[in-house]
């Protein structure tokens, strides 16, 4: 199983608020990682664990015209997304899919939403599920990115929404605090959630997972002085 330490209700929370987090704006130049190393080899079938609402999906499928995809994640909310999107999608554990797939990728975060031991047990998952030769690809938070990016206060509204993220970092975990105010006719809906993520080195999620490095690079998503995130590449032999 791949259980986060975060609720699905808090999974859910997050869903709903993706849009206002400044998430789509960057995800393209993360999104070309991605694309330009796939462009790069031949396979048939890709899996996208953790797939919120779909976007990597579809924009993967428009351009490489996968002949088998499908996007996985825990949150019901995501995977209705997903679906609306005409995509394959599936609320299940990636430890529970039957299949084995040439490329499997976990975008935005995914990992850091794992702590050391559920880390493990993933990577693991990700091996069995994996053809021979076939490939892994995920993106981690920098030790740059936890505490220059992400930590503090974020306050942002729409007309239907009001949302606060309070965020600090310590030692390896990284702790959110999101309470969204909805608009439901004259009044507002309060929802509370505690969303929990942990930093990783690369040479631990090599050794975890027994895959081959192929890639660990550099990403900067906010044109900061440091990268804040890592694109690794992960084969298995």
């Amino acid at each position: 199983m791949h259980n986060t330490n975060n609720s699905a209700d808090s999974l859910d929370l997050y869903a709903k608020v993706e849009d206002l987090l400044g998430v789509k704006e960057a995800a393209p130049r993360l999104y070309a990682h991605y694309l330009i190393f796939l462009k790069s080899i031949t396979f048939e079938t890709l899996l996208d664990v953790g797939c919120g609402s779909g976007d990597f999906l579809l924009q993967m499928q428009k351009a490489l015209e996968i002949p088998g995809v499908k996007g996985i994640d825990l949150s019901p909310l995501m995977v209705a997304k997903t679906q609306e999107k005409g995509m394959d999608a599936e609320c299940i554990n990636l430890c529970d899919v039957e299949a084995k797939y040439d490329v499997i990728t976990a975008v935005f975060d995914m990992l850091n939403y794992l702590d050391a031991k559920q880390l493990k047990y993933f990577l693991a998952c990700v091996k069995n599920h994996l053809n021979e030769g076939g490939v892994f690809l995920c993106d981690i938070n920098t030790l740059y990115g936890f505490e220059n990016v992400a930590v503090g206060s974020f306050i942002v509204d729409d007309e239907e929404r009001f949302l606060t993220v309070d965020s600090d970092f310590e030692g390896v975990k990284y702790i959110s605090e999101f309470t969204l105010f909805e608009k439901e006719s004259t009044c507002y809906k309060k929802s509370q959630e505690t969303i929990r993520q942990y930093y990783h080195m690369v040479e631990d999620i090599v050794k975890m997972s027994g895959l081959e490095l192929l890639a660990n690079d550099e990403v900067n998503l906010y044109e900061l002085e440091e990268a804040d995130k890592r694109f690794i590449v992960l084969r298995k032999m």
